[in-house]
Order: C-alpha cells, then structure tokens, then sequence
C-alpha cells in the first residue's frame, strides 16, 4: 500500500514556522515618521517595535497578545505538519480543520487591524497616516502651539512578510482543497478481483 502524503499541507506547515520566525525579525508594515526618523512603528502579529526618539516602548496588552498569535501560528503550523503526514487518518480532517486556519486568520486580522487602527487615530487625534505610501503630516490646529505649523515626513508600506503571509495563507487553503481529492481516492472502492 502506498504511503499518502499531503504534501501541499507540509509546505504550508513549514512555511508556516518559517513565517513566525520571519515575523519576529521582518516587520509585516512600517511607518517612519520624520526624516531622519524620529517616530517609527514595526508591526507583525507577533512583534510589535515602537521607537520614540530612539526609546523603545512596550505595551503590556500587545506583547501577550503577540505571543498568543505566535503560539497560534505555532500550533497551527505543527498540526499542519502532522497532519501532512497522516492525511487518511479518521482525525485527519479535524486536524486540518485546525492547522489551515491559522495563518489565514492572522492575515485576516492584520489587514482588519491595521484600517481600524488607521481609521482610530485619524479620528481620535486627527493624524492621518498613510497605510502604503508617504506624505507630509502637520499637527492639528488644535495641538499646535500659537497657531505655529508644524509638518513632518510620514511614509509607510507593507514589507515583504506581509506577502508572504498571503502565500502561506494561500498554500493552506490549497491542502484543504487538495485534501478533498486525497479523501476522494481513499473512498473509492476497491476494484473487482478476478476469479
């Protein structure tokens, strides 16, 4: 009997891993404001780097929440893996269930949170920051002391793991929908035997 292998499903789980390990080096999106930079935000979903004028800044909330997604990503990539191996299995289908939803949320979620986090500031304090692309940004009237106008360089982007996020994402979908052809030719039935 031959050995199946999902082998779409253990790329996916590797490049899972590889992401998480990316991820926490590679920031998915930054903004730089000033040039030189005296502002600049690094996000993934799990890291999260704000420098303010060459002090680092760690919010609580964030670095678990961080390090909740990375054990996600993490968990999702090793069942991905195991279920690769393993695709006939009777639990295989709810492994796989598990694994190919990780990163997909994770892309998700990141693009969900970067608009409301773009859209929050914005209205809160009335910085408008580009989500790709640079610009100039002046303070609001408001915030500006004595009418003075002060403008700075804001530029922004997403960095190649964002993308590479969407192929990861990209190959689970595809081992879910290959898993519908594995499952498939074990359903067949056996073909008739001479006498």
């Amino acid at each position: 009997m031959q050995k199946k292998i999902n082998i779409i499903a253990f790329v996916a789980g590797i490049s899972t891993l590889l992401l998480i390990v990316i991820s926490i080096f590679v920031p998915w999106w930054q903004l730089a404001v000033g040039s030189p930079a005296i502002a600049s935000v690094n996000v993934s979903p799990v890291n999260l780097n704000l420098d303010l004028l060459g002090n680092f800044i760690t919010i609580p909330i964030i670095y678990a929440l961080n390090i909740a997604c990375a054990l996600s990503l993490a968990s999702g990539g090793i069942i991905m893996l195991i279920y690769s191996l393993r695709p006939n299995k009777s639990y295989s289908n709810k492994l796989l269930g598990f694994g190919y939803k990780k990163p997909l949320y994770a892309v998700i979620l990141f693009v969900i949170g970067m608009f409301a986090m773009s859209y929050l500031v914005q209205r809160f304090s009335g910085f408008a920051f580009p989500l790709i692309g640079s610009g100039s940004q002046s303070l609001p009237q408001g915030m500006a002391p004595n009418g003075v106008n002060i403008e700075v360089a804001v530029s922004a982007g997403f960095g190649w793991p964002f993308y590479f996020a969407i192929v990861v994402a990209g190959l689970c979908v595809a081992a879910r929908l290959y898993h519908r052809k594995i499952a498939a030719d074990t359903m067949l039935p056996p073909p008739p035997q001479k006498q």
